[in-house]
Formats: structure tokens, sequence, C-alpha cells
């Protein structure tokens, strides 16, 4: 979708993108001096590969301002965005036939940097009517001797679901009773700060300190700080783990630029007013296409709890035929069809999860707004 979606507005074509996942605020001015400062002090040259002293410490003392977890610099490492931290954490670990468990639906690179590692998926269901969190139940009967890897990412991407500290609890009380006491638990937190209706954020090492061997927290400053560019993800963890993701990340880039590495020191360090502001604007987004979304017949939208995407159950809608006469077999057929009628989404399938959509609101209100007339159009026009 995201190639079709790149030559319909090539074309010259009005399409409104909701595929993005990344904000669409600027940098804050702030960061962006910081960088400058750096080019401007010489910081140019070749750090250590985890980071620099000064980043790391930033990390450290963020990890301990917002989550309550106690990490030293040697348990720190930084990459190129947190998608590099994740690859090498499972390009270190995993061996062909290794499973790892995530809840569907899930961030589509999970997948595939699974398979590339030799790593069997193993999807754990969820349903759009709890709003898809995982049941402890089915965590517990997805463990088997094989597994490697837990992955939970809270607030996800595309459901926008987090998980309380009850829940999270429940996961770990499973975790402690499971025979295999063998396989690691990866938290994706990278939608941290982007957190609606007054929730609070828990992570699961925070509640789980005795299973802080087992835990790597991964987090990064692409969307909490509008960075997506900078690429700096970063991730705590235990040392042996953090050890053999260095001696992968020695022999792929060494490490991420020392100004990008600058700027993050300033969004982590610096004032974080901003960061809450734009997630009162998420909110009320999410808020303004939720009304819109629930005006339109067939249309099942949970309310997401973080992140900035919905993920609404068009299976109402699949079997259906365009004005045309084309019947919509499937949900890329149907992101197809909105495509042609002015909206790009991406399709559930490619989340693990067929028959439903994820549309990102990281976009402008008047965008929104042509969007969800669009869309009220083009499904109301399907017989």
């Amino acid at each position: 979708m995201a190639e079709q979606t790149r030559q319909a507005i090539q074309q010259g074509r009005s399409v409104i993108d909701m595929t993005l996942g990344e904000p669409d605020f600027p940098t804050p001015a702030h960061i962006c001096e910081a960088a400058a400062r750096a080019i401007a002090d010489g910081q140019t040259r070749y750090t250590p590969i985890n980071g620099t002293p000064l980043l790391r410490e930033a990390i450290a003392e963020k990890f301990r301002r917002d989550n309550g977890i106690e990490c030293t610099l040697a348990q720190i490492n930084v990459g190129c965005g947190g998608k590099q931290v994740i690859y090498q954490a499972f390009l270190a670990t995993l061996s062909p036939g290794d499973e790892v468990m995530i809840p569907a639906p899930y961030w589509a690179s999970y997948s595939d940097i699974v398979s590339m590692n030799g790593g069997v998926l193993r999807p754990l269901a969820t349903t759009p009517d709890e709003a898809y969190a995982l049941h402890p139940q089915v965590l517990e009967a997805a463990i088997t001797p094989k597994t490697k890897w837990l992955v939970l990412n809270s607030p996800s991407n595309p459901s926008g679901t987090a998980y309380t500290q009850q829940q999270l609890e429940q996961f770990a009380a499973v975790i402690r009773s499971s025979r295999n006491q063998d396989f690691l638990i990866m938290v994706d937190d990278i939608y941290e700060h982007i957190l609606y209706d007054g929730r609070s954020f828990v992570t699961f090492a925070q509640i789980a300190p005795d299973l802080a061997h087992r835990i790597l927290t991964v987090n990064g400053v692409s969307k909490a700080y509008s960075m997506t560019g900078w690429r700096v993800g970063y991730a705590c963890g235990p040392r042996f783990l953090i050890d053999a993701m260095t001696k992968v990340q020695m022999q792929i880039n060494s490490h991420t630029s020392s100004v990008s590495q600058a700027a993050a020191v300033a969004a982590l360090a610096g004032p974080q007013d901003e960061v809450r502001r734009r997630c009162g604007i998420f909110q009320q987004r999410r808020d303004y296409l939720l009304a819109q979304f629930a005006q339109i017949d067939g249309l099942a939208t949970p309310r997401p709890e973080g992140a900035f995407y919905l993920f609404p159950d068009v299976r109402g809608f699949i079997g259906r035929k365009t004005p045309a006469g084309l019947r919509l077999e499937d949900d890329v057929a149907l992101a197809s069809y909105l495509l042609g009628a002015g909206v790009a989404a991406v399709p559930g399938s490619g989340f693990g999860m067929p028959g439903f959509m994820r549309l990102s609101y990281a976009t402008s209100d008047q965008n929104l707004q042509i969007a969800a007339a669009r869309m009220a159009a083009s499904l109301g026009n399907l017989q």
C-alpha cells in the first residue's frame, strides 16, 4: 500500500495519507539547537558503540525517573532507532526453530525480523471486543519448550492497546509459573508518552523486578519527540544480552550519529511539556475520528488507549461490491478501494489480523475531516 500511495500522490491525486507511523509535528526547537551546538563544538567523531556516556547517563536517568528502573551504563544499548535494537536482540539470540510469541495485531516488522533470523512467529490471539488485549490464559497456553521470546508492545502499534499494572502482573505470574524459565521478554515502550484519558504508564520491568535478568526494555526518541529521522533507539537489559547485541552492532554500523546522540540527550533530559501538549492533540484527534467513525454503519472501531492509530474491524465490508461492480475479496482490496476514494490506509493482514485496517491520525485536523468524509461516502456506496 505504501508504494501505491506514493504513486497516487506523485500522479497528483488528492490523497489523505493515513499510513504514516510518525508524528506530523516538527522536532522541538531545543533539540535541534542542541544538535547544532554539537556540530559547532566538533562532536562529529566516532563514539562508543553503545552511545556516548552522556547519552547513556540520560537514558539511565530516564529509566529511573519515568519507570523506576535501575540500569547501569553497561546495561544500555543505543542503536539507529528502535528497529535496529530489536533486530540485534533477535539476531544475537535466535536459533532456527526458536519461537517468538507476539500478541496480534502486531507491528509488521516484528514478524519479518523474527523470520529473517530463523525464528518462528507464534501469534497470540486477541479480539476487538476486548480492545485487542492479551489474556493471560492465551499466553500460558502458547508457551512451549521452544519459546525464546515474548514481545509486549504497549501502547501498541497498530491497536493502541495499553496494558495496566494489573494486566502486566498477570502476565508476570504466568511467566513465573511456566515450566520454561529460559525465555526472554522484550518490552517495546516506544509509544510510552502517547497515552490517553489520564492513564498512567507502567512497564514490565517496573512491576516484575525479579524478572529483570530476562527483560529487554526497548524505547527511543522517534515518537514522543518527533525525531523519526534522527534514528536513535535504546534499550536496557541484562548484561549478557547487551554484550551480545553490542558485538552484533560493532560489525553492522558501529554507532548511531554522534549529532543525533547529542540531540537525544536534549530530548530525554530537557523539558517535557511539549510532549504532553502534543499528546493532548493526538487525543483530540482520536476522539474526533471515533465520533465520525461511529456514524458509519458496519465500521466497528475499538477505542485506543495510546499511540496514534485506529484499528477498526472492517470485516463487514469484505465481500461487498463497489459501484463499479468489483467484489472486495479481502482487506487489501478494501484498502485499494479506499485509496481510489482518496484515503490511504494499511490493511490489517500486514499486522497479522486480516479483516481490519490501520489508520494513523498523525496528520492535520483538516486532513482528518476530509478523510472521515471520504470514508463515510465510499463505504456507504458499497453494495
